[in-house]
């Protein structure tokens, strides 16, 4: 990522502002769009011949990724528009992309748009019927939010916040969302992998009989860390090593095993209702923010205990998937495409399936794209958010060495991670990671 690039931005409005002011902001664009949002009450809405014209907010590999998924996926479907914080980035999606998919992709010069801001360019652009939003997930309440208000159908990647105040804001987004008319489909790609709804269903009609317990893990080695470059600012460095900073990221409880909390939201039904855990670091660079381990026991409605746990150490074994525990038997859906099964309290198979996570990947946006043409779009921005915070409640729980409920976090906490003031520009301080004891539950 070059850094060293003129200005982007100066500056861009924190959540907080946002909210104020984002009416303000919102109107300013719907004004000056004339949305084709492929609206139920657009004739032609149901025509699946229409070219669904497609903008990309966060150009690199995971941006590159969903876009890719959705060009392959989908028939009628175009790439217009490309934003990110680094003109590279932009370039080389534009490239692999023009590679991939010839006619599908028709980004003109003057629709790479570069800066914190860049998202507002693609926001205002009266061609642009749907944006995938890859920016670092602190960005994603903001983001989602202006683009809902500017009449944009939105996919979402995961986690949809990395605190209470993202969280708040992504229901209100949800609830205009619906009143809207426009889409939200969120980067949880296991709800429609075919195994991983099979044993849902299968839990449901009662093969394994009473939900008493569960265990999930996203076990795995490290992951990658930049060093700052000469001339960073604190702003371009944090951003350009988002995964290490909270307000960008959440540490990996909400950044990667979201997945996983997720899928066990799903199967319980809802969201816990306590968290209660630990963890720490060992091996996390110096500057680095986040924990290498954490260990939650979360409590579901009717007593029903989860017992989570994620790691990023480098040497250790992996674990990846969840393990449900009924009445009956005991279910196994593995994370990947390591499928699933169901066996009696004996050991003896009752029911498996296959499943494919590349194929999951393609269908969320399969999922999303249909239901903006049959003009019934699928909002789910709120199930995401609710299992975002359920992660953040996990990540509290262990930060403060508290017991943790879903009450505060969901209705009394003020947690908000986002700078109050954000500038390319300017400084940030350098957040020390968490000490139990001494970190404040807020």
């Amino acid at each position: 990522m070059n850094m060293h690039q003129s200005n982007p931005s100066s500056s861009t409005p924190n959540r907080r502002t946002a909210l104020l002011s984002g009416s303000a902001l919102s109107a300013a664009i719907i004004t000056n769009t004339t949305t084709k949002g492929l609206h139920a009450s657009d004739g032609e809405s149901r025509d699946p011949k229409r070219v669904v014209k497609i903008a990309l907010i966060g150009s690199g590999g995971r941006g590159t990724g969903a876009i890719n998924d959705s060009l392959t996926i989908n028939e009628n479907v175009q790439l217009i528009a490309l934003a990110d914080i680094d003109r590279d980035h932009c370039e080389r999606t534009l490239a692999a992309m023009s590679r991939r998919h010839g006619d599908k992709v028709d980004v003109k010069p003057e629709r790479i748009h570069i800066g914190l801001d860049a998202y507002k360019q693609v926001l205002s652009d009266p061609d642009v019927d749907l944006v995938l939003i890859a920016s670092p997930p602190g960005f994603h309440p903001l983001h989602a939010s202006e683009a809902v208000k500017a009449g944009k159908h939105v996919f979402c990647e995961k986690p949809s916040c990395v605190d209470a105040a993202g969280y708040q804001t992504c229901l209100a987004t949800h609830d205009e969302a619906v009143k809207n008319g426009t889409a939200i489909v969120t980067g949880t790609q296991y709800r429609r992998q075919v195994n991983y709804m099979g044993a849902v269903e299968q839990i449901r009609e009662g093969l394994i009989g009473d939900i008493i317990s569960a265990t999930s893990r996203y076990c795995s080695n490290g992951i990658w860390f930049k060093n700052r470059k000469d001339g960073m600012t604190d702003t371009q460095y944090q951003i350009y090593n988002w995964m290490h900073f909270n307000w960008l990221a959440g540490d990996q409880i909400c950044e990667q095993a979201v997945h996983n909390i997720d899928a066990m939201n799903w199967v319980m039904g809802s969201a816990p209702e306590t968290a209660y855990g630990c963890g720490g670091r060992f091996t996390r660079p110096e500057g680095s923010e986040m924990w290498d381990s954490m260990s939650i026991d979360y409590t579901y409605p009717g007593n029903r205990t989860l017992s989570f746990t994620c790691r990023q150490i480098p040497g250790t074994q992996g674990d990846n998937g969840n393990v449900i525990y009924g009445s009956k038997g005991i279910a196994t859906i593995d994370a990947g495409s390591g499928g699933s099964r169901i066996t009696d309290r004996d050991g003896k198979e009752l029911w498996s399936m296959k499943g494919s996570i590349a194929d999951a990947y393609k269908q969320e946006h399969k999922d999303l794209v249909d239901s903006i043409r049959s003009g019934e779009p699928i909002v789910e921005f709120r199930q995401t958010a609710e299992s975002s915070l359920t992660a953040v409640m996990g990540r509290m729980a262990a930060y403060t060495g508290q017991k943790v409920t879903w009450d505060f976090m969901s209705k009394e906490s003020t947690l908000d991670l986002f700078p109050a003031h954000l500038d390319w520009n300017g400084e940030l301080p350098e957040p020390a990671h968490a000490i139990p004891g001494k970190v404040k539950l807020t």
